[in-house]
């Protein structure tokens, strides 16, 4: 592998900020800028779903949430009794 090259980038004093709020431990500033360029976004995955599809996902989504709920209830009434 070659010899690393360097480039000199200029940000404002809050991107500065926001990036170094975001380095991990241990993490160099390229490090931290490779991690978060390689992120996705919630906005790439807009539309691989059919209206249908993202329906039946919600429905999912509170029927779990509802099971959920009623066992925290079951479970809170067995310690209060």
């Amino acid at each position: 592998m070659g010899e690393t090259e360097y480039r000199n980038v200029r940000l404002t004093e809050e991107a500065y900020q926001r990036l170094k709020s975001r380095k991990q431990e241990g993490e160099s500033f390229s490090d931290t800028v490779e991690r978060i360029a390689g992120e996705r976004s919630l906005l790439d995955l807009a539309g691989i779903l059919s209206d249908e599809e993202a329906e039946e996902m919600r429905e999912a989504i509170d029927e779990r949430e509802t099971q959920s709920r009623a066992r925290l209830d079951r479970f809170t009434e067995q310690l209060d009794s």
